[in-house]
C-alpha cells in the first residue's frame, strides 16, 4: 500500500460507487430507481440532503430522461453522473448514442442485471453487452474496492480533452451491489485534486472565434445538430479515433491512481493472473474472476499450469494485450455472462477469438456461457472448464465450441 493514509469502511458495491461520486465534485446527478442500482442514487441523495455535496440532484420520470438530463448538463460544461441497470439501460438506448455522438463525458454506473423476459433482477452482463457499440468506454469491476476506484478514474478518463467519451463502470448485480466488503477510501481532498476541474477544449464557432466546447449563450456553438451524409461519417470516425486515444489515457490515469492509492488492476486495461508460464487460460469479466483466481491457485498446487486473463476494459477492446497474453497458450476458454442469441457464442468470445484470428499459431478458443440471471458459478464448474482445456491440449480436438455450464439441459 502507498504511504497515503486511507480509511477502511464497510460498504456494499452500490455504496462504494455513491461514496466515490460524493468525492468527485459532481455538478449534476440525475436519478431514477431500478433494482439493484437504487442504493447508489438513494445514498447519494442522502449526501445531498445532509449538505455533504454541492450537487444538483434531479429526480426524473424515467431512465431515458435521466441520461438526457446528464447529457444536457455535460454539454454546458458540467460534470454529470447517473446510474441504472437492465431495462433502465435498455430504455436509455437512444440517448447512449446521442451522448457519445455529442462527445458528452457522462459517467454512469451500471449494476449489471439480466434483461427480461422472464423478469429477473439478478446479475448477468446482457444489459451492458447490448450497448457495446454505442460509443461508450466500458470498465468492469471485480469487487467493490475496484468499483470505487474505477468511478474515480472514469471521470478523469471521460473528461480528458483527447477522449471526451461517456464512460460506464459495470459491477455485478447483488454479487457486488448488495454484498458488504471492506473498502479503502482516499481522503476527500485527495480525490478532488486527482479528478480536478473539467477542462474544456477550444473549438472554432460560426464567428470564427476559438471558444470552450460547451453550450454558452455568450459564445454560441451547436452540439448534436442534423448531420447528413456530407459530414456524419467524419463525425463517427472522430469517435473511433477518440477510442484509440483512450488506450494510453486509461493506462496513464490508472497508473497515476495506483501511485496515489497503492492499488493496481493489471495495466488498467487487462489484469493477467499467473499467466506468464500458463499453458491453459480462461478469460472473463467482472466478479467471476475472484472465483477463477481461487481455482487457478488450486490447480497450480497440483502442478497444472493454469492462468486467467481478466478483461477490465471491454471498450476500447485491448487487442494488443489480448494477443500478448494469450497467443502462446495451448488452449483458451472464454467465459460469457451473456448470450448473443443466434451468434454462435457470447459477445466476449467473439471479441477474443477475433483478436487472435490473424495469428499464425493461434490457440484453440472455446466458449462457456454461464451464470445467466444470477445463477451461481461455484468453483467446481470452473474446474470443469480447465479440465476440458486439458483435454483439448491432450487430444488436439474441440468437441463442442460453444458450451452452457451450470445449466439443466
Amino acid at each position: 500500500m502507498a504511504a497515503l493514509k486511507q480509511e477502511v469502511i464497510a460498504l456494499n458495491g452500490d455504496e462504494a460507487v455513491a461514496y466515490a461520486v460524493k468525492q468527485c465534485d459532481v455538478d449534476v446527478v440525475a436519478a431514477y430507481p431500478i433494482t439493484p442500482q437504487t442504493i447508489i442514487v438513494e445514498r447519494f441523495s442522502e449526501y445531498v440532503a445532509n449538505g455533504e455535496v454541492d450537487t444538483a440532484f434531479i429526480c426524473v420520470e424515467s431512465e431515458h430522461s435521466a441520461l438526457t438530463c446528464c447529457l444536457t448538463a455535460a454539454a454546458t460544461g458540467a460534470r454529470a453522473f447517473t446510474a441504472t441497470a437492465s431495462a433502465g439501460l435498455a430504455l436509455m438506448h437512444e440517448i447512449l448514442g446521442v451522448t457519445s455522438g455529442c462527445r458528452a463525458p457522462v459517467v454512469m454506473a451500471i449494476v449489471n442485471r439480466a434483461l427480461s423476459a422472464p423478469i429477473n433482477i439478478h446479475g448477468d452482463h446482457s444489459d451492458s453487452m447490448a450497448e457495446r457499440d454505442m460509443g461508450w468506454i466500458h470498465i468492469y469491476a471485480e469487487n467493490s474496492q475496484e468499483a470505487y476506484d474505477s468511478i474515480i478514474q472514469a471521470f478523469r478518463i471521460a473528461e480528458h480533452p483527447e477522449v471526451l467519451l461517456p464512460t460506464l463502470v459495470g459491477l455485478d448485480g447483488f454479487i457486488l451491489s448488495h454484498t458488504l466488503e471492506n473498502v479503502h477510501v482516499l481522503p476527500d481532498e485527495t480525490v478532488k485534486r486527482f479528478v480536478g476541474e473539467r477542462k474544456l477544449p477550444l473549438v472554432r464557432n460560426h464567428e470564427g472565434k476559438l471558444v470552450p466546447f460547451k453550450l454558452d449563450p455568450e459564445n454560441p456553438i451547436t452540439i448534436g445538430p442534423l448531420d447528413l451524409y456530407d459530414y456524419y461519417f467524419e463525425h463517427k470516425r472522430q469517435q473511433e479515433e477518440a477510442m484509440r486515444k483512450a488506450y494510453d489515457i486509461i493506462k496513464e490515469v490508472h497508473e497515476e491512481y495506483a501511485q496515489l492509492s497503492g492499488r493496481r488492476y493489471g495495466n488498467g486495461l487487462v489484469e493477467p493472473y499467473r499467466l506468464e508460464d500458463a499453458e491453459i487460460a480462461t478469460v472473463c469479466i467482472g466478479s467471476t474472476a475472484g472465483t477463477v483466481k481461487t481455482v487457478v491457485d488450486e490447480l497450480r498446487e497440483k502442478g497444472v499450469k493454469a492462468g486467467l486473463l481478466r478483461i477490465r476494459v471491454f471498450r476500447p477492446l485491448p487487442v494488443q494485450d489480448i494477443i500478448k497474453w494469450l497467443s502462446d497458450k495451448k488452449a483458451v476458454a472464454v467465459m460469457d455472462r451473456a448470450c448473443s442469441f443466434g451468434g454462435n457464442g457470447g459477445p466476449l468470445f467473439h471479441e477474443i477469438r477475433h483478436a487472435l484470428y490473424d495469428l499464425q499459431n493461434r490457440p484453440p478458443v472455446i466458449n462457456y456461457i454461464y451464470g445467466l440471471g444470477g445463477r451461481d458459478t461455484p468453483p467446481y464448474l470452473i474446474h470443469h472448464v480447465y479440465q476440458n482445456l486439458q483435454k483439448i491440449v491432450e487430444t488436439g480436438r474441440i468437441e463442442q465450441l460453444v458450451n452452457f455450464i451450470g445449466l439443466r439441459e
